[in-house]
């Protein structure tokens, strides 16, 4: 049972707000980036407070089924505030309901906690969406703190890819302004992409280009891993599975099976490598599109591809450490890769100390910069089958070293490194 309390003040202590729909402690299902700052922080007398959604969007799930406007949680230290919010599953509108009401609640709730527990030393404000920054400004000024906003995907630029709306359109010229009041008026940026700073010259908006954006408080923190946590669930969370342990070359691929990630096409790679009687695909993850991909794989007679179905978050690790080439599986056109990756699974795969391919070709990608992959500049079926070969033919010391670099690489994504970053742009802000 959860024990239900808010982390008081005390003396030296720093106290950290941080405002972020989707987070969750580990034990739910949702991003976990603010608790792990949060964890590693707490060695350094700096308690965080994270404000998220009651309605856990990626469970379907709602923590409160009453009128109360918000419920506290404590996990290991780490106090979640769950502000009242509605479904958002039935639909786009109610998705958009669901983050307005967020929003709106956002004051009322903030108003009560600094009244009870007194005001945080700084807010740090997350994007899963954009109304969520902007109540971080509008509160941090009320209440006199500085506010970070934490730049997770350049949402603007992510609708316009995805074609929800032009860049021209009225609604598109809107949601620029918006983004260009939120970039002048946080006191520090956080991108979770290198090369995401290129965006802001790209719009002419720096300081050095005559706009009214200061480079100098820009940040690049990515996502990252907690490689001590991964390396103990490999040991204590062992998936019984003898595919992993046949002694073929696995080639495997963890996450949703859905047309976005486009799993068909390493169904297509498969076929082109049937022959290869030492090489198997193993696949673990749920989505729509798994019966339609399980049929393929008996009409086709794909018996080099096993469909593993959902596996527990626990086992990723083991899953992926026995591997021999893990699959970083991208649609080339859905998404400007040019400033990066801040995907989680990318720093698990590395933390797994196998060789990764990617089927995209980032920009300041670390598996250039580590040696530790292969990336396609073309995302088709050719191209991918031949880069696992080209894996699969490496010499064993190639191979061994290519892991070895994996594993050197993550460290610099491991949160206690990532937390120390954060830290040092918190004491920037707060001086």
């Amino acid at each position: 049972m959860w024990v239900i309390k808010i982390m008081e003040e005390k003396n030296n202590n720093k106290n950290v707000w941080v405002f972020h729909h989707y987070a969750t402690p580990p034990t739910m299902n949702g991003f976990t980036r603010p608790y792990n700052f949060a964890i590693n922080m707490n060695d350094e007398n700096v308690k965080t407070t994270v404000f998220a959604a009651s309605y856990l969007h990626f469970s379907d799930v709602n923590l409160i089924s009453d009128k109360r406007l918000y419920t506290v949680e404590d996990h290991s230290d780490v106090s979640f505030v769950f502000v009242n919010t509605p479904s958002s599953a039935k639909s786009t509108i109610a998705r958009i309901k669901n983050m307005a009401t967020y929003y709106k609640k956002l004051f009322s709730v903030a108003k009560r906690i600094s009244e009870k527990y007194g005001k945080p030393d700084v807010i740090i404000a997350s994007s899963p969406h954009p109304l969520a920054m902007v109540a971080g400004i509008k509160i941090a000024k009320k209440l006199n703190v500085p506010c970070i906003c934490e730049i997770r995907d350049l949402w603007p630029e992510t609708i316009f890819a995805f074609g929800k709306t032009k860049e021209n359109s009225i609604l598109g010229k809107l949601l620029i302004a918006g983004e260009h009041w939120i970039y002048k008026r946080a006191d520090g940026l956080v991108f979770l992409k290198e090369g995401d700073t290129d965006y802001l010259r790209d719009r002419n908006w720096t300081t050095e280009q005559g706009g009214e954006i200061d480079l100098n408080k820009c940040h690049y923190i990515n996502n990252g891993v907690d490689i001590a946590a991964f390396n103990s669930q490999i040991e204590k969370n062992i998936l019984q599975d003898q595919d992993l342990l046949s002694g073929k070359f696995n080639v495997v691929y963890t996450g949703a099976i859905r047309p976005i990630n486009n799993v068909g096409n390493i169904l297509d790679a498969a076929r082109l490598l049937k022959g290869k009687t030492n090489i198997q695909f193993l696949i673990y993850g749920d989505g729509n599109q798994l019966d339609s991909l399980k049929k393929r794989v008996k009409e086709e007679g794909l018996t080099n591809v096993k469909m593993k179905g959902y596996v527990d978050k626990k086992y990723i690790p083991y899953v992926l450490s026995n591997s021999s080439v893990n699959i970083l599986n991208y649609s080339q056109t859905k998404y400007n890769w040019s400033r990066g990756n801040s995907s989680n699974k990318l720093f698990e795969y590395m933390a797994s100390g196998k060789p990764i391919i990617s089927t995209v070709q980032m920009g300041y990608s670390p598996l250039e910069k580590y040696n530790c992959g292969l990336s396609l500049t073309r995302d088709t079926p050719e191209d991918l089958a031949n880069n696992i070969m080209q894996i699969y033919n490496l010499p064993n010391e190639t191979y061994y070293e290519m892991s070895q670099n994996a594993k050197i690489g993550a460290k610099e994504f491991d949160y206690k490194v990532l937390t120390q970053k954060l830290e040092t742009v918190m004491e920037k802000v707060i001086s």
